[in-house]
């Protein structure tokens, strides 16, 4: 028969969000995993916070609602929490009951970045590559790095002379007229009023130029995982700076590999590559005065040219930093907070990965 169109709503519900979530969903491995990495996180969050007033919202919750965001593109924090709030299965990502309140979104924001003081994103992302390398799946002697440019949250209109003088007040101050064709811009005379740590930068010759940072990663060989982040400001040298520090946190008694494309062949970073041990495995560029850096005597090994092919799977990650944790366009400010969304997010990449290659590596 028919069932009737009822418009009374239960009263009560005796069903926790744990039952509606089905036990083969994606999340559930990514869940358990954050869960056993933000239980040994435990003491840096008590170091955070004050032993006396009133509680505030858990880090971990605020944690892997941000883990949210970024794995299903959510464009804002206020459309997060619009989604928590109606999302079963985001509430029990998160950890909320079905009658509990959710944060306004000015709240969810200060809270988090309350977070920003620690080195929190950074102790995340090492967690997850310790799960990752006790699993066997990333090697510690082969690596690829990288670099790409995030375009920053500030308009070209506010990349103004350092040294302007007050003029005549704008004719609309949210979004004024502003003619700076014929002028000559640079970061050494110019900065944005909206974010000075962001620099003009382009891609490459016949590009337009944008306000951006650095964003650079370097991955193991093995299955692609990224296990170093850093965020530099984007001035032309930043990729080789920001490899180099990645490197150096790596480099041990042991001699290690590392690829790059040809942006890397430098005769000054080949031999600080070198000086700590690491063999440059970078692309040969031909083109370059004085030719390439990189010899036959490297060249002429297999080890090269595996390494020239597992380099390419690093534009992976920066493809899914871009399209799948939305940061083509960056939603934050500041040299600080841009490198801690990014080193966030990357975290949040391996997790996806590792909720396929585990059980992968289970079977085997």
């Amino acid at each position: 028969m028919r069932g009737i169109d009822h418009h009374q709503s239960d009263m009560f519900s005796y069903l926790s969000p744990e039952h509606r979530v089905r036990k083969d969903h994606p999340l559930r491995t990514v869940r358990a995993m954050t869960d056993e990495i933000l239980n040994s996180m435990s003491p840096l969050f008590d170091a955070l916070y004050a032993e006396g007033g009133r509680p505030s919202i858990p880090p971990e919750k605020l944690l892997r609602a941000q883990l949210l965001q970024m794995l299903y593109s959510v464009r804002s924090e206020r459309l997060l929490m619009e989604e928590i709030d109606y999302s079963i299965l985001f509430r029990w990502f998160v950890g909320l009951n079905l009658d509990e309140g959710v944060w306004d979104a000015t709240t969810f924001t200060k809270n988090r970045d309350r977070l920003l003081e620690g080195a929190v994103a950074k102790e995340f992302l090492a967690q997850v590559v310790e799960r990752a390398r006790e699993a066997g799946l990333v090697s510690d002697e082969h690596f690829s790095v990288d670099g790409t440019l995030l375009e920053a949250w500030a308009s070209l209109k506010s990349f103004q002379a350092k040294e302007q003088k007050a003029g005549a007040p704008p004719d609309d101050p949210g979004n004024p007229s502003v003619d700076f064709h014929g002028q000559k811009r640079s970061n050494d005379t110019h900065e944005s009023k909206t974010d000075p740590d962001a620099k003009l930068a382009r891609k490459g010759p016949g590009k337009e130029a944008k306000l951006s940072y650095s964003g650079n990663l370097q991955v193991e060989n093995r299955h692609g995982l990224i296990v170093n982040a850093e965020v530099l400001e984007a001035n032309g040298r930043a990729e080789r700076d920001a490899a180099l520090v990645m490197l150096e946190q790596v480099a041990g008694d042991g001699r290690i590999t590392v690829a790059g494309d040809k942006g890397f062949d430098t005769a000054e970073f080949v031999a600080e590559c070198r000086h700590m041990n690491v063999t440059p495995h970078v692309a040969q560029n031909t083109a370059r005065p004085g030719g390439s850096a990189i010899d036959s005597r490297t060249t002429r090994h297999a080890s090269y040219a595996m390494s020239q092919k597992r380099r390419k799977r690093i534009e992976e990650c920066f493809g899914w930093l871009k399209d799948i944790a939305l940061l083509r366009k960056l939603k934050h400010r500041g040299l600080f907070k841009v490198g801690w969304i990014f080193t966030f997010a990357a975290a949040a990449y391996n997790l996806v990965r590792l909720r396929n290659l585990i059980p992968i590596q289970a079977a085997a």
